[in-house]
């Protein structure tokens, strides 16, 4: 398979779209039950233009291996308790509404998309910014566990900033700086502290880009491709 950043960026919307869906039936109240499952619509949305790029989205989906999957670890983490969920989607929303905006004014294939998703991770990333605020700066029980939520997942935030093939005019240093200031003026906003530690080095994780994923993936994939290797062929 000839590498393509459409296939990493690809794989990041449908892993976190995947993650979101898990909610359904589970979250605290029924206005963020709606408002999880068309986030995690128009993530699948990006995901299905992405891969269709690259071949047959649902081959692409369904039929490949774990180490065949280019998506940065962050998005894999499980859903953990609300907080974990928000913290992820701030971390990662406000990534990919940097990158996507920078994307939406080069001159390649991916600036439709881009144009078009950028108006969307603006909402994913508002959505989790006010929940982290009402969260941090809430009870003590919400602020501890919004803050215990933030320095767990710290430790993924840096692998998003890796350079991706193929999106080789991408200024990732200034992306990740940028991300940095915005992320630091939120959880100051939020009552909360960015957690200690550096976003690169031997302790941080990574590898995603590179097919090197954690022990939840195996069950996430397990069960989002099931029904397919299952009845492979079948239509509806």
């Amino acid at each position: 398979m000839t590498p393509t950043p459409a296939l990493p960026l690809g794989d990041d919307a449908l892993i976190l779209s995947h993650r979101l869906g898990e909610w359904a039936g589970h979250a605290p109240v029924l206005e963020e039950e709606v408002a999880l499952a068309n986030i995690a619509l128009d993530l699948l949305g990006q995901a299905r233009i992405l891969l269709s790029l690259v071949g047959d989205e649902d081959e692409l989906a369904y039929l490949r291996e774990e180490r065949q999957f280019r998506n940065i670890q962050l998005v894999e983490r499980p859903n953990g308790d609300f907080a974990h969920t928000v913290a992820r989607q701030l971390y990662f929303s406000t990534y990919q509404e940097l990158l996507y905006d920078h994307l939406a004014t080069t001159d390649t294939t991916m600036a439709p998309l881009a144009a078009k998703a950028v108006k969307e991770t603006a909402y994913h990333r508002d959505h989790a910014e006010q929940w982290t605020l009402r969260l941090g700066d809430g009870t003590e029980e919400s602020h501890t566990r919004m803050q215990r939520a933030l320095d767990a997942l710290w430790r993924f935030t840096g692998e998003p900033f890796d350079p991706v093939d193929g999106l080789d005019d991408v200024p990732w240093t200034a992306l990740r700086t940028e991300w940095t200031t915005r992320i630091t003026a939120t959880l100051a906003r939020a009552t909360l502290t960015v957690p200690d530690g550096p976003q690169h080095g031997a302790w941080t994780a990574g590898g995603g880009r590179q097919g090197l994923h954690t022990e939840p993936f195996g069950r996430l994939l397990a069960e989002m491709q099931h029904l397919h290797r299952s009845h492979p062929g079948a239509t509806w």
